[in-house]
């Protein structure tokens, strides 16, 4: 039985562009898979699995991608003792040309499919889609789940691996890796569930004239900046709101710039914030520079790591924002800017 809605479109708007939802919007379960680098670093005993082999038994690196996917959503459904008949909908993104890791990913649930697109930061706007599904009634059951792959995406949008081209500091790794996230409008009495959505702030194009791809945290900081402040201002929050603010790709360039924007507009995050980013790998001991990227890079670290800090009520809300650049290989052979854009999901404890 499909939940109806209980509040009128006037109650769930909040602001200039949030949502504020009264219904009930649980992530049942999830599941994070990553490859062997991410497996080296600080969260590395948190995730569901970690490949022994990036290639994980395919023939390229997009079939390997696709099987990242398809592997995360079976072990998510596993978790939350559902089959794929029980979805209404799947929302699915990733990186590649013709969104091709997640059609040939899932190609095989045969569940109602949105192909999504918005670059590092569709993990938010998977979540952010499947939950307004859920408040509207739309659907009862909607599973989310996005992917990169580093050998896949640097092939897409850099060199290839053979070119042994040199990274500048800057330069952020792209995470092997897929999230999978199972939403539901209900769960029986005393039922664990992960987190509840309790809103969203989607997010504005913001481009600031910069056009090295090598520095994609500081492309994409303006956007989260614009996401934090405006959930702030919808929601008449200020950072002490949240136990947490996390972005998911910024890297350390692009957490100093977001800080700075954020500061200029009378809001100091220093004390919450955190980048998906910079937990995943290890500064020190791992040769990844800025920091992680990549739509695995944010959707692995809240499956295995902030969902479980929720889950156990260490803490209560959190605010999670991840962001993308949206750039193509067309776009910066001509020259262009790139735009970011990022998606912020409220997500609380459910005691």
């Amino acid at each position: 039985m499909i939940q109806k809605p209980t509040t009128t479109l006037h109650t769930i708007q909040k602001g200039k562009q949030s949502l504020q939802y009264e219904t009930d919007i649980f992530i049942k379960e999830s599941a994070s898979i990553v490859g062997t680098k991410e497996g080296q670093g600080p969260l590395a005993d948190l995730f569901d699995m970690v490949g022994s082999d990036d290639m994980f038994g395919c023939p390229n690196w997009e079939a390997a991608e696709s099987t990242l996917q398809k592997d995360a959503v079976y072990m998510a459904l596993g978790k939350a003792k559902l089959k794929p008949s029980d979805m209404r909908y799947i929302f699915a993104g990733d990186l590649l040309g013709q969104s091709i890791a997640s059609s040939y990913g899932i190609l095989n649930y045969e569940i109602p499919y949105f192909g999504l697109f918005g670059a590092c930061s569709t993990c938010g706007e998977s979540l952010s889609l499947g939950s307004m599904a859920i408040c509207g009634g739309f659907a009862d059951k909607v599973v989310c789940v996005t992917s990169s792959h580093f050998a896949s995406a640097e092939k897409e949008f850099r060199f290839p691996l053979e070119y042994g081209n040199q990274r500048p500091l800057s330069a952020t790794w792209t995470v092997t890796g897929s999230g999978a996230f199972v939403l539901t409008n209900s769960r029986e009495k005393n039922e664990k569930v992960r987190a509840r959505i309790t809103g969203i702030t989607t997010g504005v194009i913001q481009d600031y004239g910069l056009k090295d791809s090598m520095n994609m945290g500081a492309c994409m900081a303006p956007a989260a900046s614009n996401v934090i402040y405006q959930n702030f201002m919808d929601f008449d929050r200020s950072p002490k709101d949240y136990d947490k603010i996390i972005t998911g790709d910024l890297g350390t360039v692009g957490q100093a710039a977001l800080l700075e924007l954020l500061r200029d507009q009378g809001f100091d995050i220093a004390e919450q914030h955190m980048d998906c980013g910079i937990e995943i790998y290890d500064a020190q001991k791992q040769d990844t520079h800025a920091g992680g990227s990549g739509c695995g890079c944010a959707a692995t670290v809240l499956s295995a790591y902030v969902l479980k800090q929720i889950e156990e009520g260490i803490w209560k809300r959190v605010l999670f924002i991840p962001t993308g650049a949206l750039l193509s290989k067309t776009s910066f052979n001509e020259g262009q800017n790139i735009p970011g854009i990022a998606h912020g999901v409220v997500l609380e404890h459910v005691s």
